[in-house]
């Protein structure tokens, strides 16, 4: 899978669950429906944060400065702007071209290439970090509960 499959596929992937999340919410508020909520909170909340290591991971293997980047990773807050940003960022070819870390590819000098050369050459155990990574995370919001106490 190319940078620009990866990205593209997240961004649509964001805008949809935005969809699905805001659906939920004007069921649970219009209609006093709850059930679908939890379900598409922890979707979105899954994809978004997906997006957002996408996102830095495709920043640092294109090189993308900074002002394209840090928007890249904050439009994931604002529903169904990740699709104009991917588009732009495509359409000025910032997602050309395959991954430099990958094996037989350049050699790390900075931190996140070093990250992205263990990602793409063993992803296996990238995976598997990955997967206990969200596995933790989302056990602590679990633990945590809902942002607003119901009351």
């Amino acid at each position: 899978m190319t940078p620009r499959k990866l990205f593209t596929t997240l961004a649509f992937a964001e805008a949809v669950t935005w969809t699905l999340l805001i659906a939920a919410l004007v069921t649970k508020y219009g209609f006093g429906n709850e059930s679908f909520t939890p379900i598409a909170g922890g979707l979105h909340g899954f994809v978004f944060l997906s997006y957002a290591a996408v996102t830095v991971f495709v920043w640092a293997n294109q090189k993308w400065p900074a002002r394209t980047g840090v928007p890249g990773v904050l439009l994931a807050v604002v529903p169904w702007a990740t699709i104009p940003f991917e588009k732009s960022v495509d359409r000025r070819g910032m997602l050309e071209g395959g991954w430099r870390m990958a094996p037989g590819g350049e050699e790390p000098a900075t931190f996140p290439d070093r990250v992205a050369a263990l990602v793409l050459r063993r992803p296996v155990a990238a995976a598997l970090v990955a997967l206990v990574g969200v596995a933790v995370v989302f056990s602590v919001l679990l633990y945590l509960g809902p942002p607003i106490p119901k009351g």
